[in-house]
C-alpha cells in the first residue's frame, strides 16, 4: 500500500487522498472491531455494514480516478483487465464467498460476522491485487493458528475453545497491505 500511495501521489492526487481516507477508516474500524470481538466474540453489523459502503466508495473512486489520470505507459495497476475498480469488487466478492464456504463446511468454527468482515477486507486487498488477497487471508489463518497453539501450550484452552478470529483477519489484511509491494 505504501508504494501504491507514492505512485498515486504522482498519478492522481485526489485518488491519493481517497486511499488515505480509506486507510484511516480501516485503522479506526479495525481497532473498534478488534476490541469488540475480543470482549464479546461479535463483529457488529452497525460497524461492518457501513464499512462496505465507505471502503467501496473510496477505493472504487480512487481506482477510477487513477485509471483516468494514469499515464498509459506507467506500471500503475489501477485496473484489472482494463476495468477500473474491478479488483475491489472481485476481491470483496471472492473473500466473502471463501469465508462463507468455510462457514458452511464447519459452522461452529467460523461465525457469520467473520464472513461479513471478509467481504470488507476483500475490498481493501482486492484494490491491491490477487497476491494481497492470498497473503492477507493466509496471514490471518497463520496468526490465528499461532495464537491457538499458544493457548494450547499455555493450557489456557482446549481444541474446542473459541477464539475471536476477527482480529487475526484484520491483522493479516493489514500486514499484507503494509508489507507486500503493490
Amino acid at each position: 500500500m505504501i508504494r501504491r500511495l507514492s505512485d498515486l501521489w504522482t498519478a492522481s492526487p485526489l485518488g491519493f487522498w481517497l486511499v488515505v481516507a480509506a486507510c484511516l477508516y480501516f485503522v479506526v474500524m479495525g481497532v473498534r472491531l478488534t476490541v469488540i470481538d475480543v470482549r464479546s466474540h461479535l463483529l457488529p453489523n452497525r460497524i461492518v455494514f457501513p464499512s462496505y459502503a465507505v471502503a467501496g466508495v473510496l477505493l472504487l473512486a480512487a481506482a477510477v480516478l487513477t485509471f483516468m489520470n494514469a499515464d498509459p505507459e506507467a506500471e500503475l495497476s489501477a485496473a484489472w483487465l482494463g476495468v477500473p475498480g474491478l479488483g475491489v469488487i472481485v476481491g470483496g466478492t471472492v473473500l466473502w464467498l471463501f469465508y462463507f464456504v468455510l462457514r458452511l463446511i464447519h459452522p461452529p468454527g467460523m461465525g457469520f460476522g467473520d464472513v461479513k468482515l471478509a467481504g470488507v477486507l476483500g475490498l481493501y486487498l482486492g484494490y491491491l491485487g490477487w497476491s494481497h488477497i492470498f497473503a492477507g487471508t493466509f496471514a490471518a489463518f497463520v496468526l490465528g493458528g499461532l495464537w491457538s497453539l499458544g493457548i494450547l501450550v499455555a493450557r489456557r484452552g482446549t481444541l474446542r475453545s473459541a477464539i475471536p478470529f476477527g482480529p487475526f483477519m484484520l491483522a493479516g489484511a493489514a500486514a499484507a497491505m503494509v508489507v507486500l509491494p503493490a
